[in-house]
Protein backbone atom coordinates (compact mmCIF):
# COMPACT_ATOMS: atom_id res chain seq x y z
CA UNK A 1 0.00 0.00 0.00
CA UNK A 2 2.80 2.39 0.91
CA UNK A 3 4.54 1.67 -2.41
CA UNK A 4 1.35 2.36 -4.35
CA UNK A 5 0.76 5.60 -2.45
CA UNK A 6 4.32 6.70 -3.09
CA UNK A 7 3.95 5.91 -6.78
CA UNK A 8 0.82 8.00 -6.99
CA UNK A 9 2.53 10.88 -5.19
CA UNK A 10 5.53 10.69 -7.54
CA UNK A 11 3.19 10.66 -10.57
CA UNK A 12 1.36 13.75 -9.30
CA UNK A 13 4.75 15.47 -8.82
CA UNK A 14 5.79 14.50 -12.38
CA UNK A 15 2.50 15.85 -13.71
CA UNK A 16 3.04 19.16 -11.91
CA UNK A 17 6.61 19.44 -13.20
CA UNK A 18 5.63 18.56 -16.78
CA UNK A 19 2.48 20.68 -16.71
CA UNK A 20 0.29 17.62 -17.33
CA UNK A 21 -3.31 17.86 -16.13
CA UNK A 22 -4.44 15.15 -13.68
CA UNK A 23 -6.56 12.37 -15.16
CA UNK A 24 -9.27 10.01 -13.96
CA UNK A 25 -8.93 6.19 -13.96
CA UNK A 26 -10.60 4.56 -17.02
CA UNK A 27 -10.50 7.99 -18.73
CA UNK A 28 -6.74 8.27 -18.85
CA UNK A 29 -6.65 10.37 -22.03
CA UNK A 30 -9.15 12.91 -20.67
CA UNK A 31 -8.08 15.55 -18.11
CA UNK A 32 -10.01 15.44 -14.83
CA UNK A 33 -11.49 18.89 -15.51
CA UNK A 34 -12.86 17.63 -18.84
CA UNK A 35 -14.35 14.59 -17.12
CA UNK A 36 -16.27 16.85 -14.75
CA UNK A 37 -17.42 19.12 -17.60
CA UNK A 38 -18.61 16.19 -19.71
CA UNK A 39 -20.51 14.63 -16.80
CA UNK A 40 -22.18 17.98 -16.09
CA UNK A 41 -22.88 18.45 -19.80
CA UNK A 42 -24.64 15.09 -19.89
CA UNK A 43 -26.57 15.90 -16.74
CA UNK A 44 -27.64 19.29 -18.08
CA UNK A 45 -28.57 17.86 -21.48
CA UNK A 46 -30.60 15.12 -19.83
CA UNK A 47 -32.48 17.58 -17.63
CA UNK A 48 -33.33 19.90 -20.51
CA UNK A 49 -34.32 17.02 -22.79
CA UNK A 50 -36.57 15.77 -20.04
CA UNK A 51 -38.06 19.20 -19.42
CA UNK A 52 -38.72 20.53 -22.92
CA UNK A 53 -36.01 19.36 -25.32
CA UNK A 54 -32.98 21.29 -26.49
CA UNK A 55 -30.51 19.51 -24.19
CA UNK A 56 -27.93 19.19 -26.95
CA UNK A 57 -27.75 22.96 -26.92
CA UNK A 58 -25.87 22.45 -23.64
CA UNK A 59 -23.75 19.37 -24.39
CA UNK A 60 -22.87 20.18 -28.02
CA UNK A 61 -21.28 23.60 -27.27
CA UNK A 62 -19.30 22.07 -24.40
CA UNK A 63 -17.90 19.43 -26.75
CA UNK A 64 -16.94 22.21 -29.15
CA UNK A 65 -15.34 24.20 -26.31
CA UNK A 66 -13.28 21.15 -25.33
CA UNK A 67 -11.80 21.05 -28.81
CA UNK A 68 -13.80 18.39 -30.61
CA UNK A 69 -14.46 19.14 -34.30
CA UNK A 70 -18.11 19.99 -35.05
CA UNK A 71 -18.88 16.77 -36.93
CA UNK A 72 -17.21 14.54 -34.30
CA UNK A 73 -18.94 16.51 -31.53
CA UNK A 74 -22.34 16.01 -33.15
CA UNK A 75 -21.90 12.25 -33.64
CA UNK A 76 -20.47 11.82 -30.12
CA UNK A 77 -23.25 13.91 -28.65
CA UNK A 78 -25.99 11.95 -30.46
CA UNK A 79 -24.86 8.64 -28.95
CA UNK A 80 -23.79 10.04 -25.57
CA UNK A 81 -27.14 11.58 -24.65
CA UNK A 82 -29.34 8.72 -25.91
CA UNK A 83 -29.68 7.13 -22.43
CA UNK A 84 -31.14 10.43 -21.28
CA UNK A 85 -33.96 10.13 -23.82
CA UNK A 86 -34.77 6.64 -22.51
CA UNK A 87 -34.87 7.91 -18.93
CA UNK A 88 -36.97 10.90 -20.00
CA UNK A 89 -39.52 8.66 -21.74
CA UNK A 90 -39.75 6.60 -18.54
CA UNK A 91 -40.46 9.78 -16.60
CA UNK A 92 -43.40 10.59 -18.92
CA UNK A 93 -44.84 7.06 -18.89
CA UNK A 94 -48.25 8.21 -17.62
CA UNK A 95 -48.60 10.91 -20.30
CA UNK A 96 -47.45 8.46 -22.97
CA UNK A 97 -49.75 5.62 -21.90
CA UNK A 98 -52.95 7.00 -23.45
CA UNK A 99 -51.21 7.90 -26.73
CA UNK A 100 -49.88 4.46 -27.65
CA UNK A 101 -51.87 4.24 -30.89
CA UNK A 102 -50.61 7.61 -32.05
CA UNK A 103 -47.04 6.58 -31.25
CA UNK A 104 -47.41 3.37 -33.26
CA UNK A 105 -48.56 5.41 -36.25
CA UNK A 106 -45.73 7.93 -35.95
CA UNK A 107 -42.88 5.49 -35.21
CA UNK A 108 -42.29 4.45 -38.88
CA UNK A 109 -42.28 8.12 -39.87
CA UNK A 110 -39.69 8.92 -37.19
CA UNK A 111 -37.52 5.92 -38.12
CA UNK A 112 -37.49 6.84 -41.82
CA UNK A 113 -36.72 10.47 -41.03
CA UNK A 114 -33.97 9.59 -38.57
CA UNK A 115 -32.19 7.30 -41.05
CA UNK A 116 -32.48 9.93 -43.78
CA UNK A 117 -31.02 12.64 -41.57
CA UNK A 118 -28.14 10.48 -40.31
CA UNK A 119 -27.16 9.43 -43.84
CA UNK A 120 -27.40 13.04 -44.96
CA UNK A 121 -25.00 14.04 -42.19
CA UNK A 122 -22.46 11.40 -43.19
CA UNK A 123 -22.43 12.68 -46.78
CA UNK A 124 -22.05 16.33 -45.71
CA UNK A 125 -18.62 17.95 -45.64
CA UNK A 126 -17.39 19.40 -42.36
CA UNK A 127 -17.31 22.89 -43.85
CA UNK A 128 -20.94 22.64 -44.97
CA UNK A 129 -21.96 21.28 -41.59
CA UNK A 130 -20.27 24.21 -39.81
CA UNK A 131 -22.12 26.66 -42.06
CA UNK A 132 -25.54 25.04 -41.62
CA UNK A 133 -25.53 24.27 -37.87
CA UNK A 134 -26.20 27.79 -36.48
CA UNK A 135 -29.15 28.32 -38.81
CA UNK A 136 -30.69 24.98 -37.88
CA UNK A 137 -30.49 25.88 -34.19
CA UNK A 138 -31.84 29.38 -34.81
CA UNK A 139 -34.71 28.04 -36.92
CA UNK A 140 -35.72 25.50 -34.26
CA UNK A 141 -35.71 28.14 -31.52
CA UNK A 142 -37.72 30.59 -33.67
CA UNK A 143 -40.34 27.98 -34.58
CA UNK A 144 -40.69 26.95 -30.95
CA UNK A 145 -41.07 30.59 -29.90
CA UNK A 146 -43.74 31.19 -32.56
CA UNK A 147 -45.65 27.96 -31.92
CA UNK A 148 -48.36 29.39 -29.59
CA UNK A 149 -49.17 32.22 -32.01
CA UNK A 150 -49.16 29.86 -35.00
CA UNK A 151 -51.47 27.48 -33.18
CA UNK A 152 -53.93 30.27 -32.42
CA UNK A 153 -53.87 31.34 -36.06
CA UNK A 154 -54.52 27.78 -37.27
CA UNK A 155 -57.39 27.32 -34.79
CA UNK A 156 -59.06 30.63 -35.68
CA UNK A 157 -62.65 29.98 -36.74
CA UNK A 158 -62.76 26.49 -35.20
CA UNK A 159 -65.08 25.92 -32.25
CA UNK A 160 -62.64 23.33 -30.89
CA UNK A 161 -58.94 22.74 -31.59
CA UNK A 162 -58.50 19.75 -33.92
CA UNK A 163 -55.81 17.32 -35.03
CA UNK A 164 -54.11 18.12 -38.35
CA UNK A 165 -52.95 14.70 -39.65
CA UNK A 166 -51.09 15.94 -42.73
CA UNK A 167 -49.20 18.57 -40.74
CA UNK A 168 -48.50 15.94 -38.07
CA UNK A 169 -46.96 13.37 -40.45
CA UNK A 170 -45.05 15.87 -42.58
CA UNK A 171 -43.87 17.78 -39.51
CA UNK A 172 -42.73 14.67 -37.62
CA UNK A 173 -40.83 13.45 -40.70
CA UNK A 174 -39.13 16.83 -41.17
CA UNK A 175 -38.27 17.05 -37.46
CA UNK A 176 -36.91 13.48 -37.57
CA UNK A 177 -34.69 14.27 -40.56
CA UNK A 178 -33.50 17.33 -38.66
CA UNK A 179 -32.89 15.22 -35.54
CA UNK A 180 -30.97 12.55 -37.43
CA UNK A 181 -28.86 15.22 -39.11
CA UNK A 182 -28.29 17.45 -36.10
CA UNK A 183 -29.48 16.27 -32.69
CA UNK A 184 -29.25 19.69 -30.98
CA UNK A 185 -32.73 21.22 -30.56
CA UNK A 186 -34.52 18.17 -32.00
CA UNK A 187 -36.84 18.18 -28.99
CA UNK A 188 -37.55 21.87 -29.55
CA UNK A 189 -38.54 21.11 -33.16
CA UNK A 190 -40.77 18.21 -32.12
CA UNK A 191 -42.53 20.34 -29.52
CA UNK A 192 -43.20 23.05 -32.10
CA UNK A 193 -44.60 20.59 -34.66
CA UNK A 194 -46.65 18.55 -32.18
CA UNK A 195 -47.99 21.71 -30.58
CA UNK A 196 -49.24 22.90 -33.97
CA UNK A 197 -50.71 19.58 -35.11
CA UNK A 198 -52.29 18.18 -31.93
CA UNK A 199 -54.89 19.67 -29.55
CA UNK A 200 -53.25 18.29 -26.41
CA UNK A 201 -51.49 19.74 -23.40
CA UNK A 202 -47.78 20.58 -23.27
CA UNK A 203 -47.29 17.67 -20.85
CA UNK A 204 -48.73 15.24 -23.40
CA UNK A 205 -46.76 16.70 -26.31
CA UNK A 206 -43.67 16.48 -24.10
CA UNK A 207 -44.34 12.78 -23.59
CA UNK A 208 -44.69 12.21 -27.34
CA UNK A 209 -41.61 14.31 -27.97
CA UNK A 210 -39.59 12.24 -25.48
CA UNK A 211 -40.40 8.94 -27.20
CA UNK A 212 -40.00 10.25 -30.76
CA UNK A 213 -36.68 11.85 -29.82
CA UNK A 214 -35.55 8.57 -28.28
CA UNK A 215 -36.42 6.72 -31.51
CA UNK A 216 -34.75 9.21 -33.85
CA UNK A 217 -31.67 9.58 -31.66
CA UNK A 218 -31.41 5.80 -31.34
CA UNK A 219 -31.66 5.24 -35.10
CA UNK A 220 -29.06 7.93 -35.78
CA UNK A 221 -26.83 6.42 -33.06
CA UNK A 222 -26.91 3.01 -34.78
CA UNK A 223 -25.93 4.57 -38.11
CA UNK A 224 -23.10 6.52 -36.46
CA UNK A 225 -21.87 3.43 -34.58
CA UNK A 226 -21.54 1.59 -37.88
CA UNK A 227 -19.77 4.56 -39.45
CA UNK A 228 -17.37 5.25 -36.55
CA UNK A 229 -15.53 8.50 -35.80
CA UNK A 230 -16.61 8.73 -32.16
CA UNK A 231 -14.86 10.11 -29.08
CA UNK A 232 -15.70 7.08 -26.93
CA UNK A 233 -14.64 8.40 -23.53
CA UNK A 234 -16.78 11.50 -24.07
CA UNK A 235 -19.69 9.23 -25.09
CA UNK A 236 -19.47 7.29 -21.83
CA UNK A 237 -19.30 10.38 -19.64
CA UNK A 238 -22.20 12.09 -21.42
CA UNK A 239 -24.25 8.90 -21.14
CA UNK A 240 -23.71 8.64 -17.38
CA UNK A 241 -24.78 12.23 -16.80
CA UNK A 242 -27.73 12.18 -19.19
CA UNK A 243 -29.21 9.02 -17.70
CA UNK A 244 -29.65 10.76 -14.36
CA UNK A 245 -30.67 14.09 -15.87
CA UNK A 246 -33.24 12.64 -18.28
CA UNK A 247 -35.46 11.16 -15.61
CA UNK A 248 -35.05 14.15 -13.29
CA UNK A 249 -35.93 16.53 -16.12
CA UNK A 250 -39.09 14.64 -17.04
CA UNK A 251 -40.36 14.80 -13.48
CA UNK A 252 -39.41 18.46 -13.25
CA UNK A 253 -41.33 19.21 -16.47
CA UNK A 254 -44.53 18.03 -14.85
CA UNK A 255 -44.04 20.46 -11.95
CA UNK A 256 -42.92 23.65 -13.75
CA UNK A 257 -45.21 26.13 -15.54
CA UNK A 258 -45.10 25.88 -19.32
CA UNK A 259 -44.10 29.55 -19.90
CA UNK A 260 -40.92 29.09 -17.84
CA UNK A 261 -39.95 25.99 -19.82
CA UNK A 262 -40.62 27.73 -23.12
CA UNK A 263 -38.56 30.79 -22.16
CA UNK A 264 -35.58 28.69 -21.04
CA UNK A 265 -35.45 26.67 -24.27
CA UNK A 266 -35.74 29.78 -26.44
CA UNK A 267 -32.95 31.57 -24.57
CA UNK A 268 -30.63 28.56 -24.85
CA UNK A 269 -31.42 28.13 -28.53
CA UNK A 270 -30.77 31.75 -29.40
CA UNK A 271 -27.63 31.87 -27.28
CA UNK A 272 -26.16 28.79 -28.94
CA UNK A 273 -26.98 30.03 -32.43
CA UNK A 274 -25.26 33.35 -31.71
CA UNK A 275 -22.24 31.55 -30.25
CA UNK A 276 -21.90 29.37 -33.36
CA UNK A 277 -22.32 32.33 -35.71
CA UNK A 278 -19.65 34.60 -34.18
Amino acid sequence: MGGEGGARSRQRLVNQVNGTAPTVPYCSSVPASHVVLLLLAGLGAGIFNGVAGGGSLISFPILLALGYPALTANITNTIGIWPGYVASAAGFRREIGDQSRRLLELTPVAVLGGVTGALLLLTTSTATFDDVVPWLVLGAAALFAAQPALRRALDRGDAHPRTRPVLLVVGVFAASVYGGYFGAAMGVMFLAVLGLALPVSLAHTSGLRAVLSMIVNGIAAVVFLIHGGLAWEAVGLLAAGSLVGGYAGARLALALPAPALRAAVIVIGLGTAVKLLV
